[in-house]
């Protein structure tokens, strides 16, 4: 969940001719990573530079430029390794009761979107996509899709189960819960609350339940 940078124009993916990825030094490849996320944090993405990456990773430039086109792509293959690491939990519970589900999983999220190392690097994703349609493209595909895929399975066991509507559509459905949670997030205009995400579900799903949600 700043505009490029002039001096480092983001470009996520790699063309055909770029070295084989599983080749880097395993060892290096974690030092870039830790210190693209750690320097993000602390200066801004419009600060951040790969020189600066490079000097905290104990690495040369080069090496960063033999393997990303830059500071997007790195950040990007950086934030992707943690949310994809075996420890970090992204399955959605399905306890039967939708409701409490959704508030459960919310609140977890406003914890993590709260928390300045999960925060820092993927608001700097998130604007930055904004001014690049390739890093964009990257950026949905390998993280904001995999968040609403969960969400809109768990929307299709309730509506498997009659709790939903059956015209509705799962998708559409997903976004009258997310959208209103990135708007207050990306643009800082309401701090992101407990409060909010309960309100937020309860509204949303009396639209969408074939029955109202308990209070």
């Amino acid at each position: 969940m700043g505009t490029t940078s002039p001096h480092d124009t983001p470009r996520a993916t790699r063309g055909p001719s770029a070295p084989d990825p599983a080749r880097r030094n395993p060892r290096s490849r974690q030092a870039i990573f830790d210190a693209s996320l750690d320097l993000v944090g602390k200066v801004g993405y419009e600060k951040l530079t790969i020189e600066a990456i490079a000097a905290q990773a104990g690495v040369g430039k080069q090496t960063i430029y033999r393997w990303w086109p830059s500071k997007a792509a790195v950040l990007l293959d950086a934030f992707t390794a943690t949310v994809e690491h075996p420890d970090y939990d992204a399955e959605f519970p399905d306890s039967g009761d939708l409701v409490a589900d959704l508030k459960g999983v919310l609140r977890a999220t406003v914890d993590e979107f709260n928390d300045p190392a999960f925060e820092a690097p993927y608001r700097a994703l998130a604007i930055a996509s904004a001014g690049d349609p390739e890093l964009a493209h990257s950026f949905v595909t390998r993280l904001s899709e995999r968040g609403v895929q969960v969400y809109m399975d768990r929307l299709r066991t309730a509506q498997q189960a009659g709790e939903i509507d059956p015209r509705t559509d799962l998708r559409i459905a997903t976004e009258l819960i997310l959208s209103p949670f990135s708007q207050r997030w990306l643009t800082r205009s309401a701090p992101l609350t407990y409060e909010f995400t309960d309100a937020l579900v309860d509204h949303a799903l009396r639209g969408l339940l074939t029955r109202a949600p308990r209070e």
